[in-house]
């Protein structure tokens, strides 16, 4: 019981204030992103570090964190994006110089430790970057919305997956990386998440129903081998859960695996497909 409630009152907690962020402005989103991508490669760091990798964990936060800073763009300098600027003057210097650090290092296998802490920037900054980005380029399209509908569709399909994978759940999905995944619950969180589309369309008119429906299925399937890919790197080093910052909902890349590979792919067809006009780079 004390476990449910510890559970209950997490979810709320990291719900409300995920809500509240996205709402209240653009700076707040930002800030709380930045904070989530922090501590997102701290874990996924400390993670590596059990495989016996030393990746750059300090600097990879940092880079990363420059990485996620140069989607922040709420201010342009002479038609020259900030965003820009900071990419080619500083980020990318930095990601060499990391070649440069590793010699001074004298730790064993030094280019798979210098690939580990690419690889942490490009599998946590960079989707949470994009978020921001999305956030920012469709700032005169009320964004909290559109944002709040992406994770609204998010949580359906997890709500719907775990309901119809406990009641009618039999075939296993990857039995090899995710023993309670069904087909079942896979289908029914695909379902439902298309189903709350519908309403999500009615409220948030800033994309059409088809948008909604295309974001409910690459949530829905991309977001769950998203949560797939996540078990795998956690089965690879022996872990159950990739941090212990949630209580009951284990760490920042358990709560956000589906939103760090589904991300991309909703940008993309936002950016192609949704038929808004966007902001200038």
């Amino acid at each position: 019981m004390n476990n449910f409630f510890q559970r209950t009152l997490t979810g709320i907690l990291f719900v409300a204030v995920l809500i509240g962020c996205i709402l209240w402005n653009y700076y707040s989103f930002a800030a709380l992103f930045l904070l989530i991508t922090v501590l997102g490669l701290l874990e996924f760091y400390s993670l590596v570090e059990r495989d016996n990798i030393h990746p750059q964990k300090y600097f990879g936060i940092i880079i990363g964190a420059l990485v996620y800073i140069s989607f922040a763009n709420p201010f342009e300098t002479y038609n020259l994006p900030i965003s820009f600027f900071v990419l080619m003057v500083i980020i990318i210097p930095i990601f060499f110089t990391a070649f440069i650090v590793e010699l001074f290092r004298k730790k064993e296998k030094p280019f798979t430790n210098i690939a580990y802490t690419f690889l942490g920037v490009f599998y946590v900054a960079l989707p949470f970057g994009l978020l921001d980005l999305l956030y920012f380029q469709y700032i005169n399209y009320n964004p909290s919305k559109i944002i709040l509908g992406y994770f609204f569709l998010m949580w359906t399909n997890d709500t719907g997956a775990y309901l119809c994978g406990r009641a009618f759940g039999k075939h296993k999905l990857f039995e090899r990386i995710s023993p309670k995944k069904t087909w079942e619950g896979t289908i029914g969180g695909v379902i439902l998440s298309i189903a709350i589309a519908f309403v999500i369309a009615h409220f948030f008119t800033q994309l059409r129903l088809v948008d909604w429906i295309v974001i409910a299925l690459i949530v829905s399937i991309i977001g769950s081998l998203g949560d797939l890919v996540e078990s795998l790197f956690k089965r690879s080093i022996n872990v159950k859960d990739s941090g212990k910052i949630l209580p009951g909902h284990g760490g920042i890349l358990d709560r956000f695996d589906a939103v760090l590979i589904s991300t991309p792919f909703v940008i993309a067809y936002l950016l192609i497909f949704a038929h808004l006009d966007l902001r200038p780079f």
